[in-house]
């Protein structure tokens, strides 16, 4: 059985979506979700998929083997970060080398970086009149969304579209790839 951690520090879509995807499956499982946030809306998803959670504070991250030991325990073999906005500290991406992966909702290099997520992204790529927008999912390393890419998957963008209208787009392609891109590296 392979395991699953997703890091989140929103709503969850992206963490439902993925459970879901590998709900039945003999092979893979979403065996945690762990947050930042203890307010955050992920948690309630998990608790309603049954996901047992981990909400943890930034010096337990930074500045202890907590997660480590949390991810040790519950057999992770891969990492998945679905709007988790925090850098993931070295003692992690050195126990977990080309096993932390992120989504971008953006076609990088462009409109990556510290502060680029959600609708500062989409307002960036309106704004500069790109034509086309999209997904971006690469390995983590110790910098915001400069890991090596694995997959993108792009969109329009239409002279007509807005932030919003923008953001549905992008979040059509994270739901139909992200789920498929983690059983292929996982089970390839």
């Amino acid at each position: 059985m392979k395991n699953i951690a997703i890091f989140a520090s929103g709503s969850g879509t992206n963490a439902e979506n993925i459970a879901a995807h590998f709900r039945g499956n003999p092979q893979v499982c979403v065996r945690l979700i762990l947050s930042n946030r203890p307010d955050a809306l992920v948690l309630k998803r998990a608790e309603k998929l049954g996901i047992p959670t981990y909400v943890f504070s930034r010096y337990q991250l930074y500045q202890t083997d907590d997660i480590l030991n949390i991810l040790k325990e519950n057999m992770i073999c891969l990492i998945v970060l679905a709007g988790f906005l925090w850098l993931v500290p070295v003692h992690i991406l050195k126990a977990y080398p080309n096993r932390i992966i992120n989504i971008h909702p953006a076609l990088l290099p462009q409109y990556g970086g510290k502060g680029f997520y959600g609708s500062v992204v989409h307002e960036a790529v309106i704004r500069s009149g790109d034509k086309e927008s999209g997904i971006t999912i690469h390995y983590v390393n110790e910098v915001y969304d400069s890991g090596q890419v694995i997959f993108q998957a792009r969109c329009p963008v239409e002279p007509d579209d807005t932030p919003e209208s923008l953001a549905r787009k992008v979040h059509q392609l994270e739901y139909t790839y992200f789920p498929v891109i983690i059983e292929k590296l996982l089970l390839d």
